[in-house]
């Protein structure tokens, strides 16, 4: 199988069902941050953490391969069977944040992104996925989007920012926090 087709050198690719759509179309802008997250999320599982957390950060990929694909896909003409993103899945992430903000100290004020290498890129990583729901979200404005994915990325910015946190906390550093001028 030949990794260039050609097909997109004019501008315009093909979403799963075959409809032909420019490459800056809200679906391609959609699952193409997904994809850049997964990257990100990827780059934190290359780090030194625990076994567990590299395990639960790979299913947090699968889930986010499932995403992309139901993003590429034409809601019209799709025939293709798409794995399902399951409450479930939801539930994982909000029963993951839980567990970490157990140890945490309260929060009291915003965090500023930084602490170390791994912290950041779980701040890499949220800006990310909030950039990926954004975009999510106009998209359903215009076309079907599960309103499942919505959920799950809101509530995955929600565990990278737990999980920066976490790290931060783990590695006995202080908070970044931010304390306004005035």
């Amino acid at each position: 199988m030949k990794i260039y087709t050609k097909t997109g050198d004019s501008g315009k690719t093909s979403l799963i069902g075959g409809t032909r759509v420019s490459k800056h179309h809200l679906r391609i802008e959609a699952y193409g941050t997904i994809d850049e997250l997964n990257s990100y999320i990827g780059l934190i599982t290359s780090q030194a953490i625990s076994d567990q957390n590299k395990k639960f950060l790979k299913e947090i990929q699968d889930r986010l391969f499932t995403i992309g694909a139901a993003l590429a896909s034409d809601p019209e003409k799709s025939k293709m069977k798409i794995p399902d993103l399951l409450d479930a899945d939801i539930l994982q992430l909000e029963t993951a944040i839980d567990e970490m903000n157990v140890g945490l100290p309260e929060l009291k004020n915003f965090i500023l992104p930084g602490g170390n290498i791994i912290v950041s890129f779980c701040h890499l990583a949220r800006c990310v996925c909030r950039r990926a729901e954004r975009l999510a979200v106009g998209l359903q404005e215009e076309s079907f989007v599960d309103e499942k994915i919505l959920r799950y990325l809101n509530r995955l910015s929600d565990y990278l920012f737990v999980l920066s946190r976490h790290f931060n906390y783990a590695a006995g550093l202080p908070e970044n926090t931010w304390h306004p001028r005035g």
